[in-house]
């Protein structure tokens, strides 16, 4: 590909990316939705209920966030904790805010150790809502609807009550009933028992704190989502809350993130593997993001941290509701469902299905590339249901189907290029003779490529095609919670990176060391760089490129290695037995050219004496 062809596809790919993020919602903005549009909710659905007995109050040390003064509680009375237990999950309501504390995922481990880390299993299960200040559908809007934040816990039959009476009058009931598919039901009353009419200013409506996995998260996914009835917006709160401007210049980050006409339909807040979101029966009229600070990590869970590594952060998200009056005697009712569980795609299209609002889109499959992304998480889950495989052995296998697809096309590209090479002397002497006339040498030019049946752009054709696909597959196995812990090989996550030890001393090296701790060695990575250096001596150079041009290109896969190096081991699988296939093809290509007759080309044209 010359240097042209490389400047259009990249105004191409710009034009894309204007268009999905700045023009379209300019000319398309989303429509405020009518009242109970979506999440009309269904009778409560059935559910294995346990509540934990009366002298276990508390989660276990080993899940518990750390203690301390919560928002706006009266820290003189003591906090009260009551858990409520199913088949999914460990749900703990606080008495601070009425709401629920924390959620203990009881069938995903909080960590998964990899072969270098010389330490036991923690124990611990993956938790949401970690180390929150506040819980999730705590009602904030000053001392009309809060008083002292304290609330009375209380079981029922089918999970937990909070209940509060103000000062003024105002009484606020919360019935959370526990469901199946990671669900929770909550109705929320607001009663005036007074004889006045009440006054309440506009609430925020705690949806939870977007946090990080354990220690060794770094946050580059954790952040926020939320859908207005036509598409979702995804913040990452590293990202909107940087500090970091365009290059490397610094700015000041907002204080805070707000979204919505009275429009939005759930919001959640998430991170890798996992999501809190809330699910309101009538849409709320505003969405607010705060970035909130976490304590830092203690214990072992520093052993593998970077010396320099920053303090974790949150990202504290409420929806709003709009002030309201109360006149004596009446009650204003609203009603949620609560997802508290993994980003697993079946489970969350079953939800939007019930509900019909989309909550499989906290996937990530509303973007541009979403598409792709989920039909091969699908193909994914597919192929390892039907083959009985691993999950390594199945990205192996959508590989060579995804190649097998397109091998008609990349071997048609090969044959192209190759004749373009062959066409260099005739279109040499083109230049040379009409270099006066520019014009005219790009018609005689482009007459030669018709009348030799070649197309200058068959060589990338094939990289442009298949960009979607890589595009695809690098955001479906980011998000993809069926290869945590999946193993393979020598790999024993293949939603992390690969590493066999760490090479002490060497934490100073760029993009890829561990400052303090040292250089990890992760094998795949190095495996997939040495097959696309092969690849790219292998692959015939366009004609007409600058040399220098040319040897960047060629060396070009180091600069991905870098990047990739310390990503997930599913992702350079993939990239490396694609790389392996490549290679085969092109080599496949070579022996049937050498077998098959030379091709005739038409003869430079005659210079005139």
């Amino acid at each position: 590909m010359d240097r042209k062809s490389i400047i259009v596809l990249i105004a191409c790919f710009g034009l894309l990316l204007l268009w999905t993020t700045v023009i379209v919602p300019k000319l398309y903005p989303p429509k405020p939705l009518p009242s109970r549009a979506t999440n009309a909710l269904p009778s409560s659905p059935t559910a294995d209920v346990t509540t934990a007995p009366a002298a276990s109050t508390a989660p276990s040390p080993a899940a518990a966030p750390a203690a301390g003064p919560l928002w706006t509680a009266n820290t003189n009375s003591p906090e009260e904790l009551l858990v409520a237990t199913n088949r999914d999950a460990r749900y703990t309501f606080t008495s601070y805010g009425g709401g629920l504390k924390l959620i203990d995922l009881v069938h995903y481990p909080e960590t998964v150790a990899s072969r270098h880390e010389k330490r036991p299993e923690s124990g611990r299960w993956a938790t949401l809502n970690t180390h929150a200040s506040v819980p999730a559908l705590a009602v904030l809007g000053g001392p009309e609807v809060q008083g002292d934040g304290i609330f009375r816990l209380t079981r029922t039959a089918t999970g937990i009550r909070a209940e509060k009476t103000l000062t003024n009058g105002l009484t606020v009931v919360k019935d959370f009933a526990l469901g199946s598919n990671y669900l929770l039901t909550a109705t929320v009353r607001l009663e005036n028992h007074s004889t006045g009419t009440l006054s309440l200013p506009a609430q925020e409506w705690t949806v939870g704190t977007a946090t990080p996995m354990n220690a060794q998260d770094q946050g580059q996914a954790v952040g926020m989502m939320w859908y207005n009835g036509v598409k979702q917006a995804d913040i990452l709160g590293s990202a909107y809350f940087s500090t970091r401007g365009f290059g490397c210049m610094p700015r000041v980050p907002p204080a805070e993130y707000r979204g919505g006409q009275t429009n939005v339909v759930w919001a959640a807040v998430h991170n890798q593997f996992f999501a809190l979101a809330v699910i309101p029966q009538d849409p709320a009229s505003e969405v607010i993001v705060r970035r909130v600070n976490l304590p830092r990590p203690t214990g072992e869970d520093t052993q593998f941290l970077a010396t320099n590594a920053l303090p974790p952060v949150g990202y504290e998200t409420s929806l709003v509701y709009p002030a309201l009056t109360l006149a004596p005697g009446e009650t204003e009712q609203r009603q949620f469902y609560l997802f508290a569980g993994p980003k697993e795609y079946r489970i969350l299209a079953n939800i939007a299905a019930q509900l019909n609002n989309k909550m499989d889109s906290i996937m990530g499959f509303g973007t541009v590339w979403g598409f792709f992304s989920k039909a091969l998480l699908i193909g994914m889950n597919t192929l390892h249901e039907f083959l009985r495989i691993s999950y390594g052995w199945t990205i192996v296998a959508i590989t060579v189907l995804i190649k097998v697809v397109f091998w008609p096309l990349t071997a048609a590209s090969t044959r192209s290029m190759k004749r373009m090479q062959a066409l260099q002397p005739q279109l040499a002497a083109i230049k040379e003779k009409y270099k006066d006339d520019p014009m005219k040498a790009q018609r005689k030019t482009m007459e030669l490529w018709k009348e030799n049946k070649v197309n200058p752009m068959g060589g990338c054709l094939p990289m442009v095609i298949q960009m979607p696909i890589f595009i695809g597959f690098f955001t479906m196995i980011r998000n993809a919670i069926e290869l945590r812990g999946a193993s393979f090989l020598w790999m024993t996550d293949l939603s992390r990176p690969d590493t066999l030890f760490i090479i002490p001393g060497l934490g100073f090296v760029p993009f890829i060391g561990i400052p303090g701790i040292g250089l990890p060695f992760n094998l795949l990575p190095l495996i997939m760089g040495a097959t696309m250096l092969w690849q790219s001596h292998l692959t015939p150079a366009s004609p007409g490129v600058d040399p220098a041009q040319q040897k960047i290109m060629r060396y070009m896969p180091l600069m991905f290695l870098f990047l990739l190096y310390n990503y997930s081991a599913g992702m350079a699988l993939y990239w490396t037995v694609n790389n392996l296939l490549t290679i085969l093809q092109t080599k496949l290509t070579r022996m049937q050219q050498v077998a098959a007759p030379a091709p005739v080309l038409t003869p430079p044209p005659k210079k005139r004496k």
